[in-house]
């Protein structure tokens, strides 16, 4: 459907008072509709880029308060519920990261303007990792935009496995396996490896 067609229609009656304006408001429809005309082999139904004016700054001091200042808003056990960990951990992953991969370091645009903070970045990605959401639900919180948090999620994952993977991510041992089957026969849980999908695992 034009989304133009029903332009003329919207203008207040008092407008077509004057013959001239009338005939005015019909050449910017013309000129509206040649114009949608010659971008229309773009793609069909595509729509035009919205540009939506962040404030990163908001987002940032937000979050800072809200879990980061002494005292914040939201206590410890809010935080290890909302991040999947302690704000320890968090600022030690963070901080590991930010040293790893310059991309996590708040930078100024041509403008002059603070970009986005480590932590808006690293909150978005753990967010999206402890919740199964989409990247766009970050904006309204962190002031994100949807492929800036996907593109932080690429790095995360990229330098936690490079910093973390040697130590954390590896294959277990025979050392690690018996150790784990010990734990949890001693709390109740005996061959619990196999009920968490590690069969592989002899």
């Amino acid at each position: 459907m034009d989304p133009y067609s029903n332009t003329l229609y919207m203008l207040d009656e008092d407008y077509f008072d004057h013959e001239d304006l009338m005939i005015e408001a019909m050449a910017v429809h013309r000129q509206q509709r040649a114009t949608l005309g010659a971008s229309s082999s773009r793609r069909p139904n595509s729509q035009p880029c919205m540009f939506i004016r962040r404030n990163p700054l908001e987002g940032h001091e937000r979050l800072w308060k809200d879990y980061f200042v002494q005292p914040p808003i939201y206590p410890p056990n809010v935080f290890r519920r909302r991040f999947r960990m302690n704000r320890d951990l968090f600022l030690r992953i963070h901080f590991a990261v930010v040293t790893h991969d310059d991309y996590f370091i708040q930078k100024r645009d041509a403008s002059g303007r603070l970009g986005l903070s480590s932590l808006q970045k690293m909150t978005a990605t753990i967010r999206m990792l402890a919740y199964g959401v989409t990247a766009d639900l970050m904006d309204e919180y962190v002031r994100i935009g949807e492929s800036t948090a996907r593109l932080s999620m690429k790095k995360f994952v990229k330098a936690i496995v490079s910093i973390f993977g040697g130590e954390y991510l590896r294959s277990p041992t025979s050392n690690d396996i018996a150790r784990l089957l010990e734990v949890g026969q001693r709390r109740g849980f005996p061959g619990m490896l196999g009920s968490i999908d590690c069969m592989h695992w002899k």
